[in-house]
């Protein structure tokens, strides 16, 4: 009986030091008046000790160097975010002009409600919160005995299979999950993206570095020009190929515009106001 229990503990040991995979589709909007929303699959790894949310292009092109010995590197404008495990503390992953990433607290006070529906065999309980200057709805599940959800989703009674917004902006859905037997190495996509270890800026710090971005949005390209000295070198911006100066003012606006058409974050509270010109 003694052999029988270590064999039990030691199981319970190998369990517990799993990694639960989550793969929620994302659905969202850039600009909030678009009609239809842009999809994106997106992975929570529930570590042992951390949470770690990110795009599974990111897991298909680290897969891909690692079998060809390749170092691409991809990006995207959907969020990407880590936190110890029952933490409220996230640290977000920003791309701008480099990889930046910011410290938050984020806790999200939710509201039980007694509405309840079954999905996929799954005994889900609804709940709402405000949180980043919206409205939420939740339907999570205490089948599952984690506290987890995509993004910033956490803290519930139970997993969050879906949760989306009151204008229709937003959407996670969960889609599969499946256990990893070791926790997933994000170091060459996250925490050393592209080589470089992010900079770690405060929420003012990179909103200041976006809005001078915003004004002048081709700063560093016009140094390239100047410092060009390749008479056969050809410059593109936004598809259009530049041969002289004349050129750039309307084409800062027109990226200036793209920037403030696409300024639909999940957390509207913190929409950077772009000043029009």
């Amino acid at each position: 009986m003694k052999h029988i229990l270590i064999i039990v503990l030691m199981l319970n040991i190998s369990l517990a030091a799993q990694t639960h995979r989550f793969i929620y589709e994302y659905e969202f909007k850039t600009d909030s008046a678009a009609a239809e929303k842009r999809k994106a699959s997106m992975v929570l790894d529930v570590n042992p000790d951390d949470v770690k949310f990110y795009n599974y292009d990111f897991v298909v092109t680290d897969s891909i160097n690692k079998t060809r010995g390749q170092n691409n590197v991809t990006w995207d404008d959907t969020p990407a975010l880590t936190r110890k495990r029952n933490a409220d503390v996230n640290t977000n992953y920003k791309m701008a002009q480099a990889m930046f990433i910011t410290e938050t607290k984020d806790p999200i006070s939710w509201k039980l409600l007694d509405e309840t529906k079954v999905t996929g065999g799954y005994s889900l309980q609804k709940a709402m919160a405000e949180f980043g200057g919206r409205n939420w709805t939740a339907w999570f599940t205490k089948d599952i005995a984690l506290n987890e959800g995509p993004y910033k989703f956490r803290g519930l009674p139970g997993m969050v299979f879906e949760v989306f917004d009151d204008r229709d902006n937003f959407m996670f859905s969960l889609v599969k999950s499946y256990k990893l037997a070791r926790t997933y190495d994000t170091q060459s996509i996250l925490e050393n993206f592209a080589g470089q270890k992010p900079v770690k800026l405060s929420e003012a710090q990179l909103k200041k570095m976006m809005l001078d971005f915003y004004n002048d949005p081709l700063h560093e390209f016009k140094e390239h020009i100047k410092n060009n000295t390749d008479p056969n070198a050809r410059f593109m911006v936004m598809g259009v190929e530049v041969k002289g100066p004349e050129q750039l003012k309307e084409l800062s606006e027109r990226m200036q515009e793209n920037i403030r058409k696409n300024n639909n974050p999940l957390e509207s509270d913190k929409a950077i106001r772009y000043p029009v010109k």
